[in-house]
């Protein structure tokens, strides 16, 4: 039987609604649609670029209590409410994602507190598993 581990970050919003930050399934990670809310002060700045950084910051800790980093991320989807804020976070999402070049998914869709501009899922393989063998 494959191993399942859930990763929780404490948020909040995991207990309300019964979710885990990640969930470990033998060597793949899948992280959560992931917002710029800073889970400890339960605050998120009004800037899409300051999400986005907070959003990898969030996602960079799930990955690491999993045993991997942006390095292994295989795919990632970008979702916003408004389309034209993408390209003001590519920098930042360049300087994450430029050296692995994951598999990329933009979408435009309502998020679920008005304050997020910005959520940002990803799948990733554990290093030196057969799944990270394959994309390297």
């Amino acid at each position: 039987m494959t191993e399942r581990r859930a990763i929780l970050s404490g948020s909040a919003f995991e207990e309300q609604i019964g979710y885990a930050r990640a969930v470990v399934h033998g060597d793949r990670v899948y992280v959560s649609g992931t917002t710029g809310f800073d889970y400890a002060a339960m605050t998120i700045s009004e800037d899409v670029v300051e999400q986005a950084e907070q959003c990898l910051r969030n996602i960079e800790a799930a990955l690491a209590e999993a045993g991997c980093t942006l390095a292994d991320v295989v795919r990632v989807r970008y979702l916003l409410p408004a389309r034209e804020d993408f390209e003001p976070c590519w920098p930042v999402l360049r300087k994450a994602f430029a050296a692995v070049r994951p598999a990329a998914t933009m979408l435009e869709c309502g998020l679920a507190d008005p304050r997020m501009k910005i959520e940002i899922e990803v799948d990733a393989c554990l290093p030196d598993s057969c799944c990270a063998s394959e994309v390297r």
